[in-house]
């Protein structure tokens, strides 16, 4: 079973995006968008290309209750049903569906060939550096399913959502290699983390060290992605929250903190903590911009700069950067 990691989703997403926005045909744009329609279907409904290409969009949608009615088309196998949408994309499918752009297509909307449709997706997946098997309506379908079940919901709901007749045949996606299931640990820990702070970077796991100087003293902890994060506190503090060797503790750093250097290689600098990755995300505002670096599946570095260092730096998504910030500048927690 082939299915995208949440990166590689947004990846995909944002190359959707930025594809349908490229051209100045008004023929061109109007595809592109009912493409996007249709993606973003796909991306969060869990259903089947056919079923989403056989949707009137002037009967098959509750948008007071947020819902889309799915199942109806012949050559699926695949129950009636409805599935609850995200209001981002019920936001968006009104506002293309009040495009006057749209108006003459009403009710056929989501009538695409399935072909076209298929390679607009392989083209958009090379884009963004997916292969082959990971560009398909297939691996959104199996990436919702992973998705729902790994944020914890119950095997029936997700039945339902993807319109199965029977829960084996939902079960499946429940079946991990060991790889797996060290990354569900890891997941779980670092969400239960992510519950217990408002830092944007939270980071649990395993005092490994602790070494102890006269006013201060160094803790070092592993996470189970292999990650070492360095933390420099005061005796009392470590005498207070009882810190030892073996226990669990929850290191966090605000946005502010973490310094980004946009180089291949280890920079040279007097910094502890250092975490290699690409940028997955720049959210830019008037004066800040917030700055989200993919280290692995799991694990992410948010910092807070300011616009003009993106533009100093011409920071780009899929860029490869480091995000780094001292021992001091970590704030340590203990359940």
């Amino acid at each position: 079973m082939k299915y995208l990691d949440s990166s590689q989703l947004e990846n995909l997403t944002a190359t959707f995006h930025a594809w349908m926005g490229r051209s100045n045909r008004p023929d061109v744009r109007l595809s592109r968008a009912r493409v996007w329609l249709i993606y973003l279907l796909l991306r969060h409904c869990g259903a089947k290309l056919g079923e989403i290409l056989a949707l009137d969009d002037r009967t098959d949608f509750d948008f007071n209750a947020g819902v889309v009615r799915l199942g109806q088309c012949r050559d699926e196998d695949a129950l009636p049903r409805e599935v609850k949408l995200p209001n981002l994309v019920v936001e968006e499918l009104l506002r293309r569906f009040d495009d006057p752009a749209f108006l003459g297509l009403r009710g056929t909307i989501f009538r695409m060939d399935g072909g076209y449709v298929r390679r607009k997706f392989y083209e958009r997946g090379t884009e963004c550096g997916l292969p082959k098997e990971l560009s398909n309506p297939r691996a959104l379908r199996h990436s919702r399913a992973v998705e729902l079940l790994r944020n914890g919901v119950p095997l029936t709901i997700v039945q339902t959502i993807l319109g199965h007749g029977s829960a084996n045949l939902t079960a499946h996606y429940l079946s991990f290699t060991e790889q797996d299931v060290r990354n569900l640990v890891s997941y779980y820990i670092h969400k239960e983390a992510r519950m217990k702070t408002s830092a944007r970077n939270a980071f649990t796991g395993q005092v490994a060290q602790v070494r102890t100087g006269k006013i201060l003293s160094e803790v070092s902890l592993t996470t189970p992605r292999g990650h070492h994060v360095v933390a420099v506190i005061t005796n009392e503090s470590l005498e207070k929250l009882g810190i030892r060797e073996g226990m669990l503790v929850t290191a966090t750093i605000k946005a502010p903190l973490v310094v980004l250097v946009k180089n291949d290689e280890a920079p040279t600098s007097s910094m502890r903590n250092r975490f290699f990755g690409h940028i997955a995300r720049i959210n830019e505002g008037t004066i800040s911009a917030e700055v989200v670096v993919t280290v692995d599946e799991e694990t992410e570095v948010c910092a807070l700069i300011t616009d003009e260092s993106v533009r100093r730096l011409d920071l780009k998504v899929g860029d490869p950067i480091w995000g780094m910030f001292k021992a001091f500048s970590v704030v340590l927690t203990v359940e």
